[in-house]
């Protein structure tokens, strides 16, 4: 079994590289990528490629946190574009050989809290 954590990693810096060959070997050929947001799937590495390689705009990202742990792992990345932030939350589960066998994906919309809980909190 390979490092699920390190074919994590790999997965985002090859999809920040745009290398989609490398990005696709990173996916079990039967991979299965879902988005709970907006009820979407995507099923088999070449659909999982499309699908990212296609993405319009410009945009960078950034690994914040891995974290595995045996078949699985968590990761926690900044997403920009077009001078917009977003943050995304994703779990990943490893096939038998090491690659990521399914993905979902977490993209929550930022939102200002309520002003009732500002005596309680600091804002960043």
């Amino acid at each position: 079994m390979a490092d699920i954590a390190a074919t994590v990693e790999t997965y985002w810096a090859t999809a920040q590289a745009r290398d989609w060959r490398a990005f696709g070997a990173t996916l079990a050929d039967d991979v299965r990528y879902e988005l709970p947001q907006t009820r979407e799937r995507v099923l088999g590495r070449d659909g999982v490629v499309r699908f990212n390689a296609e993405y319009l705009g410009e945009w960078s990202l950034e690994v914040e946190r891995v974290i595995a742990d045996g078949e699985q792992a968590v990761s926690w990345v900044r997403f920009s574009e077009d001078e917009e932030e977003t943050q995304a939350i994703s779990f990943f589960t490893a096939s038998a050989d090491g690659r990521i066998q399914t993905i979902t994906d977490f993209w929550p919309t930022p939102y200002e809290p309520p002003r009732e809980r500002e005596q309680m909190v600091e804002r960043f």
